[in-house]
Formats: C-alpha cells, structure tokens, sequence
C-alpha cells in the first residue's frame, strides 16, 4: 500500500473517532447512569493511560512534555463536552464544537495580521449566519444553556490547539497534557460530592471514549499528517460533524430537522470555503503539524 493511501485511511479511522467521542458521551449521559463530571474524570484519565503507554512502546517517555495552562485548556473542553451533552442532541453537539474550535481558529489568524479575501469573507458570513441558525429560539433549537457549554468547550480546545503549535512531537505533547489534566479531573470528581454517580455501561463508555476515541484517535492523526497535504487534513475535519449526526441517528434514533440541515451546511460550507482559500501555511492553522486535531 502507497504512503499517501495509508495515511488516508489512518486519517479516516481517526474522524470517525472523533465522532465518537460525541456519540459515546451523548449515549452514555443518555442511556446511562453516569453523571457528566464522572464521565469526564473517567475519559481524561483513560486517555492518560493510553496514551502513556503509546509514547513509552515508541522509546519516547523520557521526553514528555506539555504544560499546566494547555491541560487546563483540555480539562475545560473535556468538562464543558461532557456537561453539554446531557441535553445537547449529538448532531447540534458536533457542530456547535467544531464552529466554534474553527471560529477560535480563525480569529487568532485575523488577530495576528492575516487578511481575507472576498470569498474567505462570504464562507466566514455563512459559517456565521448557519450558527445563528442553529441556536435561534425555536421548537427545533438546541437547549440554550447546553449550547453555551460546548461553544464554550470549542473556545477551549481552540486555545489547545494553538498553544500547541510549535510544541514538538504532538503524540508526546498531547499525552503530557492528558497526564497534567489528570489533576484537574480528579478535583471535578471530588466536587461533584453526593452528586457522582457511576454506572457499569457508562463507565465502559468514559473508558472507550477516553483510551480509543480521544488516545488511540489522536495517535493515528498525528501519524497521518506527515502524509497529507494541510488543505486535505483541514478539509477531512468537516467530516466530524456528519459521522456525529449519522451516528446520533442510528444510534439513539435522534431526528435530522430542516433547521439542523441547513444550518449544518451553512457552516461546514462557510468553513470549508475559508480553509480552501487559505495557503498552506495558514491552512496549517487548522490542519497543523502541531497537537491540533478535531476534538
């Protein structure tokens, strides 16, 4: 098999555990006993772990890194993700997270000098108006509250990502990070108190959602971008938030509303036509060869 074949198809499996992460929470809140905060504790530490044991398999433990400030970015995505999807539908989760990672993203580049050109501007206005869309007052529209937690979650991993450009060996970095979040979780389980509560199916969801979905997802990620181009890394992220909804709806038999439809392609469209706009070396703002991945 070809490079560039290969690293696609590890590019592919690592979307789809992307996607999973929303699907497993939204199943595990859902389906599940398990409250957000243990969910959270569980999938940070399992994650830990698992990557741990892939950067000392690679003879790189000694070289750990990361920082204190990106684990508290990633303890505040992980914890915003989870609280949101007790009654975030898995669809409008998705795609209100990769809005607003993208949108931090792109307001750092506008922030530091970049410009835009006219068709940047339009995909930005209808990334824009689709998010408007999405979280209008309405009988179709996401619970508000939930929303602001994951937009919230998306500013957070924005800054992750960014802060990680630059940081050296991504896998190593971002296992750092996991292992410096651990902390954190620990301190949100203890103050959930009375509140915990742990379920057999929804801790084994934290666990495959935090060692598969979040660890081994990230691995494979940061093995296939050496083999891609920035414009295709960046582009095959706009998948995310459609393997999400398609799961939600074979999964938990959620519905696809005209409102979720038309504000999905306004923006993933918009977005798509500002990375595609973009030169490559800005482009790896979003598609980088730092610890950036969709979340």
């Amino acid at each position: 098999m070809k490079l560039p074949v290969r690293m696609a198809f590890l590019a592919a499996f690592a979307m789809i555990a992307f996607a999973a992460n929303s699907l497993l929470c939204r199943m595990a809140l859902k389906n599940t006993g398990i409250d957000a905060g243990s969910f959270t504790s569980i999938r940070i530490v399992s994650g830990a772990v698992v990557l741990w044991l892939i950067v000392c398999a690679r003879g790189m433990a000694h070289g750990l890194k990361g920082s204190w400030r990106s684990a508290l970015a990633l303890f505040v995505y992980a914890a915003g993700f989870s609280f949101a999807y007790v009654n975030l539908p898995t669809a409008a989760g998705a795609l209100v997270l990769f809005g607003a990672v993208q949108a931090t993203m792109i307001g750092y580049g506008l922030w530091t000098g970049e410009r835009m050109v006219g068709v940047q501007v339009a995909g930005l206005c209808a990334a824009f108006a689709g998010l408007v869309a999405l979280l209008l007052p309405g009988l179709s529209a996401p619970p508000l509250f939930s929303s602001a937690l994951m937009l919230a979650a998306g500013v957070a991993w924005g800054i992750y990502s960014l802060r990680g450009k630059g940081a050296g060996d991504p896998t190593v970095a971002t296992a750092g990070n996991f292992l410096r979040a651990v902390p954190f979780a620990a301190l949100l389980w203890a103050a959930m108190g009375t509140h915990v509560s742990l379920d057999r199916t929804g801790v084994w969801y934290a666990a495959v959602s935090g060692g598969l979905a979040s660890g081994v997802g990230y691995a494979l990620w940061y093995a296939a971008l050496p083999g891609l181009k920035a414009t295709n890394a960046a582009i095959m992220q706009l998948s995310v938030p459609v393997i999400a909804a398609v799961g939600g709806v074979m999964f938990l038999g959620e519905a696809i509303t005209l409102r979720l439809l038309l504000s999905s392609a306004g923006i993933l469209v918009g977005i798509g036509l500002v990375i595609m706009s973009r030169k490559e070396k800005v482009i790896s703002i979003t598609g980088g060869r730092g610890p950036t991945a969709s979340p």
